[in-house]
């Protein structure tokens, strides 16, 4: 069985899909590993590297694609690349089937199997696999190391003889993975940390890293059985809102985590929510890419309404992106041991197995 991987286009993408002792672990499961000349070059990894553990790098795309078995990248690559593709062989990736549907039809005509990792379900079996949580992880953490790089005050309150400072105020908007992770970060640092989240059970994962959770009168849980956001009704929104005006009046920094799966991000902060925070104040929009959740947000433009500055990344994990790849990778070769059937040498596609018939597009 033959493994593949082809270098990202850097200017979108500096994270990989193998690393050296992933590749390792591949190449001990029975599998030879290809990767195209010059794979981790960027992140200081050299092919000689690769080479000394056994991976053959070679330079001709069609030929690293012509006869492998599994085809493992980020995201979707290119159409060239895909026109290399042919019947049987299996692409496992962030493939993203909302945005690339006619793609990915095309593929399928193929009969070219394709597997999409942020499509895992939310079981204990696949949480090893589950590449949302670990990358939201890392954007959460950094959403707030860059906030704070833009915040022109200390972070944390200090007392001095001169007079004390007080500490930041931060709202974390959305307390998923990436909001989780930007509670804890803020508080670590020593900020004054606040969240809200439409689905209620994240009210005690909240408080229990010591941030203060704000809900409405009368709040609903909207979550769905995969445990994500589900969007709200026109009563819901309207409280929230007046809830999230009154409290950005005193905020600080603000990291927007809401997603929808599949849908545009909602617009939480409007423009005069906008204008009736103080000056100085910073958002940082990790829902960026998919419309963001101000309704000023550029993609990676630092704009600036009014002294309030607002960013957001396309791909906030090129910032991280070795950490990122590292985990990126552990969670693909156990997607992989799980779908390869190590007795008999081969892929096995079971659709009784949730996490396959989950991930496989159709």
């Amino acid at each position: 069985m033959k493994i593949v991987s082809l270098s990202e286009n850097k200017n979108i993408e500096k994270r990989i899909a193998i690393t050296p002792d992933i590749a390792k672990k591949y190449i001990d499961l029975g599998f030879q590993v290809s990767l195209s000349e010059n794979y981790g070059s960027h992140l200081g990894i050299d092919d000689n590297l690769y080479n000394e553990l056994g991976v053959k790098i070679i330079k001709n795309e069609k030929e690293i694609l012509n006869d492998a078995d599994l085809f493992i990248q980020l995201g979707l690559p290119s159409d060239e690349t895909l026109s290399f593709l042919k019947e049987g062989q299996s692409v496992i990736g962030v493939l993203n089937p909302y945005q690339n549907k006619d793609k990915l039809n095309e593929l399928l005509k193929k009969k070219i199997n394709l597997f999409s990792l942020e499509l895992l379900p939310r079981i204990t079996r696949a949480q090893s696999m589950d590449i949302l949580s670990s990358q939201a992880n890392l954007a959460g953490y950094k959403a707030v190391i860059d906030s704070f790089s833009f915040f022109e005050k200390a972070v944390p309150m200090m007392m001095t003889a001169a007079g004390t400072i007080p500490a930041a105020k931060v709202l974390v908007i959305g307390a998923g993975v990436a909001g989780l992770q930007a509670i804890a970060t803020a508080k670590r640092m020593g900020a004054i940390v606040f969240a809200t989240d439409v689905r209620m059970a994240s009210k005690e994962q909240v408080e229990s890293l010591g941030g203060k959770f704000l809900t409405v009168d009368g709040a609903e849980n909207l979550e769905t059985k995969g445990g994500y956001a589900k969007e709200a009704t026109a009563e819901f929104k309207k409280k929230q809102e007046d809830l999230l005006a009154s409290t950005l009046k005193k905020i600080d920094i603000v990291i927007c985590t809401a997603l929808i799966p599949g849908k545009k991000a909602p617009i939480i902060i409007t423009k005069d929510m906008i204008s009736g925070m103080q000056a100085g104040s910073v958002i940082y929009d990790l829902a960026a890419v998919q419309g963001g959740n101000t309704a000023s947000t550029e993609v990676d433009k630092l704009i600036d309404k009014n002294g309030v500055k607002i960013m957001g990344d396309r791909n906030i994990l090129n910032k991280l992106p070795v950490s990122a790849s590292n985990l990126y990778a552990k969670n693909v070769i156990n997607f992989v041991s799980n779908l390869y059937d190590n007795k008999n040498k081969k892929i096995n596609i079971n659709l009784e197995d949730e996490i396959i018939e989950k991930t496989l597009i159709k």
